[in-house]
């Protein structure tokens, strides 16, 4: 269906109505009524493909979001957040998984730039700093959400992790826990250095030695999560609670703990890292840090928005608090 058509049905220029359909201020409301009343009688559709490569990649109305695991509810939770400020403001969200692979985020990058979006928020893997910081220097529009690049000044969504971590670690010891594991995410980003920090601080308040042998990898993967805890439970001294640091280690540890008959929090007390819709309805319910999976996708959509408008304003770095929600699962001793 053609614009010319449209104009003709609707007694306007062909220009007049290029103009209401690319949201003009600058035709009369009565002449835009009657222009969308014709387009919609048509069934017609802009051609969006064709439009991006006439307009500014700005102006583009695609937005990008890089998220590593579809999977993880907290990350689409994150991107519900993002969708909805994108809708709200008539951009169009492309969505692209990594699954922690950099060569798929390197790929994904390239693709969604060849595509012309106007900006892409991304929650980062490791290993493509270089390629990230190259993007970076031409200018071009990107908010890293949940964790940062450390060398690269850019626009960030996050939230407290260190508070986190000293949280969960400290809500153990209040219950009476002095030999406490911690199941860490992926050596090297931000959030497993920033959780591990408040570990440590929560321990050294409390004046309790710091062990390096109950410090485990998990790779914020359920499988995982379920090694790690293999690993603390074959000690010579197995700890009496876990801090696992994020839901999929978590639903892991869990399922080996029940697999060896361990109960919980009898013989082993846990928390976890994320509040996901399962953690109440587990026996016992489980103790979390609830993160702001929503919120955090919401602000980085709303100032990935922002920076479109004005690419000249300082960066932002904007941080959320994380809730400790204490359940049956951290038991006392």
């Amino acid at each position: 269906m053609s614009i010319k058509k449209i104009a003709k049905l609707a007694g306007v220029s062909t220009a007049t109505v290029s103009r209401v359909l690319n949201g003009s201020d600058k035709v009369k409301d009565q002449t835009a009524e009657k222009v969308l009343k014709v387009a919609d009688e048509l069934n017609y559709r802009m051609d969006h493909v064709a439009r991006r490569m006439k307009v500014k990649q700005s102006d583009s109305l695609v937005i990008g979001l890089i998220i590593t695991d579809i999977d993880n509810s907290f990350f689409a939770n994150v991107a519900k957040g993002v969708e909805d400020v994108a809708y709200k403001n008539k951009h169009v969200l492309m969505i692209c998984n990594t699954n922690e692979d950099p060569g798929k985020e390197k790929f994904f990058l390239n693709s969604m730039l060849s595509e012309k979006v106007s900006g892409i928020i991304m929650v980062p893997t490791s290993g493509n700093e270089t390629f990230l910081k190259s993007i970076n220097l031409e200018g071009f529009p990107m908010v890293m959400v949940d964790r940062k690049v450390k060398s690269m000044n850019v626009d960030t969504v996050s939230i407290n992790n260190e508070a986190g971590g000293f949280q969960a670690t400290e809500q153990l010891i209040k219950n009476g826990h002095r030999r406490i594991g911690i199941i860490c995410g992926i050596k090297g980003l931000t959030n497993t250095e920033e959780r591990f920090n408040g570990y440590k601080k929560a321990l050294d308040e409390s004046a309790i030695p710091f062990d390096e042998e109950l410090v485990v990898f998990g790779n914020y993967v359920e499988r995982g999560g379920r090694e790690a805890v293999k690993k603390l439970i074959a000690l010579d001294e197995p700890p009496t609670a876990v801090f696992s640091t994020n839901n999929l280690m978590t639903l892991g540890c869990l399922k080996e703990l029940y697999d060896r008959k361990i109960r919980i929090p009898d013989e082993m007390a846990l928390v976890g890292f994320d509040d996901s819709a399962w953690a109440e309805a587990m026996i016992p319910p489980l103790t979390t840090i609830k993160q702001p999976g929503y919120e955090l996708g919401v602000n980085a959509a709303e100032l990935l928005i922002k920076r479109l408008n004005n690419k000249n304003s300082s960066k932002l770095n904007i941080v959320l608090n994380p809730e400790l929600i204490v359940r049956e699962s951290c038991g006392n001793r």
